[in-house]
């Protein structure tokens, strides 16, 4: 007959102290937005599984803004996924907990930012990392690639989802310079995305000669799989279209505009801020400007100016070469962006020359690219809104029912928190944003 011995005592887990990360220190959100950003947490403590551990956040200054309740956990294992549902505009800590199995915990502290209600707000994305959108292009597969007028970095965007840029590109080094070009304009033709500075002076009326630059890029591969690489930069277009104007007789004004102490922004000024090519053309490109309008401008009327060799331009430098201006009206307003579609047909969101401009209108026209022909407004746009309009991402069919175009605020100058801070000003980059908006054109 066989005795058992005595069971050994199961030996203790010892646990250790718990580890929590963020994928990021600070979130932006907006009252009432569809879809906001959200931050990964990722989890573990040894001795024990992730999945058997808690994450939990709780508000720790200004509930009014986000409180313990407003906030979501989803997700298993070692990545939660945390979204913040915001309850009004300002500032707020979130304190983030792991608590994890041996009574151990560990916490890491969220800043949470939030904006204001905009109009419309299920049509709202928000493109976070830069405030100052300044054009977009649009790649495929819903992506698009968004230009900042106060840095040189290119950011991939996915146009559905708010959030941070999947990829970014700098080529100021490329492109020889240290500050910004002041990027406002681009379009695309096959592979080729052609971008263009303000080519004006700066907002103290001094001459920058990074703004005189326009530049390619070369795109391969399309949506998150889009990349980009420098191609050629001309720097000499302001000065081709001041000689051009003064060999016409000054009819724009463009050497006045230029002259140093000019603000760009004002009624006769001299500001670039749309490019697209012609209707059948890949040699032909207009300049869309934000100023000049009357009395430079009869009529108070927009201004295109045609580069008639704009491929050469680039590919090798030559000297651009003009064709009339086009003169249209928009209702007394200016070109702050042009943009055509693979049918030839262009839309032209129009807006104040006005430097503080957020509360004048904007308006979108639709156009057949064809001197003398009338431009017809298709819609009204929202002025109250933080930001102004200032970029097309693609444009649809035009003439198909209820066609929906979405378009990008530059919000550098708005105050998104409620705390007198312009956004382009604000400290980390995951609260400056630009607002993506869809609307849908009148018939």
């Amino acid at each position: 007959m066989l005795i058992a011995g005595p069971t050994a005592p199961a030996q203790a887990v010892t646990y250790g102290t718990p580890t929590i990360a963020l994928s990021a220190p600070y979130l932006s959100g907006a009252v009432g937005a569809t879809g906001d950003p959200v931050v990964n947490v990722t989890v573990g403590q040894s001795g024990a599984d992730a999945s058997a551990l808690t994450v939990s956040a709780s508000a720790s200054s200004k509930a009014s803004v986000a409180g313990t309740g407003d906030v979501t956990v989803t997700g298993a294992g070692a990545v939660r996924q945390l979204a913040v549902t915001a309850r009004g505009r300002g500032y707020t800590n979130l304190t983030v907990k792991v608590a994890g199995l041996g009574g151990k915990s560990a916490t890491k502290t969220l800043y949470y930012a939030a904006s204001a209600a905009v109009q419309n707000p299920a049509d709202a994305r928000y493109l976070t990392g830069s405030a100052d959108a300044s054009a977009a292009v649009d790649v495929g597969g819903g992506y698009a690639v968004v230009a900042d007028d106060e840095s040189n970095v290119l950011r991939l965007y996915d146009r559905s989802r708010s959030g941070a840029p999947v990829k970014t590109w700098d080529f100021s080094s490329q492109l020889g310079v240290s500050k910004e070009v002041d990027i406002e304009g681009a379009t695309r033709i096959g592979n080729t995305i052609y971008w263009t500075g303000s080519l004006g002076n700066n907002k103290d009326g001094e001459y920058k000669a990074p703004r005189n630059t326009v530049f390619t890029t070369t795109v391969s591969g399309s949506g998150s799989g889009t990349q980009l690489a420098y191609g050629r930069s001309y720097k000499k277009l302001r000065d081709d279209l001041v000689a051009w104007d003064q060999a016409n007789g000054n009819r724009y004004g463009f050497a006045a505009g230029t002259a140093d102490g000019e603000a760009p922004k004002q009624i006769d000024g001299f500001n670039v801020e749309g490019l697209e090519f012609a209707p059948g053309s890949t040699t032909t490109a207009y300049l869309g400007f934000r100023a000049p309008l009357a009395p430079a401008v009869p009529g108070g009327k927009a201004l295109l100016v045609p580069v008639t060799n704009f491929d050469q331009v680039l590919a090798s430098g030559a000297k651009a070469v003009f064709g009339a201006g086009v003169e249209l009206d928009l209702g007394g307003l200016a070109v702050r962006d042009i943009r055509k579609n693979a049918a030839g047909q262009y839309l032209i969101l129009a807006g104040s020359w006005a430097a503080d401009d957020n509360s004048d209108p904007y308006a979108l026209y639709q156009w057949d690219g064809v001197a003398g022909h009338a431009p017809v407004k298709r819609a009204d746009l929202p002025t109250t809104d933080p930001g102004g309009w200032e970029a097309i991402a693609e444009v649809p069919d035009l003439t198909a029912a209820g066609a929906r175009v979405q378009l990008v605020t530059d919000s550098g100058s708005a105050d998104l928190y409620g705390d007198g801070t312009e956004a382009k000003d604000l400290t980390h980059p995951e609260w400056k944003k630009a607002r993506a908006a869809w609307f849908t054109l009148n018939p």
